[in-house]
């Protein structure tokens, strides 16, 4: 009767260290990030660039510009997030790879367009 408790401290301890290996595993990515966004369909803007940071699995927006970016990078380096200014938004999906990543985007609300962005890690 005795092995319960600890069984449940075993299981405690080892979340805590999977759920800091996951931090870790996320602070890779950590830092600035120029991202390239290309309109390859609908009627927006050829090319946009926005500099984008990370902290510890977490996008915000990295310029003086009224834009709002949200989303998250998973440890795994997995991408969602959108990027928003005023009515418009864009849903963004892809992965990060070391220094680089890649995927695609698509706006809702008024335009209907879509492309491919890439990333590169900055400093």
């Amino acid at each position: 009767m005795r092995l319960v408790p600890w069984i449940g401290v075993a299981v405690l301890g080892g979340s805590a260290v999977l759920a800091g290996e996951a931090r870790a595993q996320a602070s890779r990515f950590n830092g600035t990030w120029s991202v390239e966004v290309v309109t390859e369909r609908g009627a927006c803007d050829r090319a946009y660039r926005y500099s984008i940071i990370v902290e510890n699995g977490r996008v915000r927006y990295g310029g003086p510009e009224a834009f709002t970016v949200t989303g998250r990078v998973q440890p795994n380096g997995a991408v969602r997030g959108s990027i928003a200014r005023g009515q418009d938004r864009a849903d963004v999906s892809g992965r990060l790879a070391g220094r680089a990543g890649a995927g695609t985007w698509v706006t809702s609300g008024s335009r209907s367009c879509g492309g491919t962005w890439n990333a590169e890690k900055r400093g």
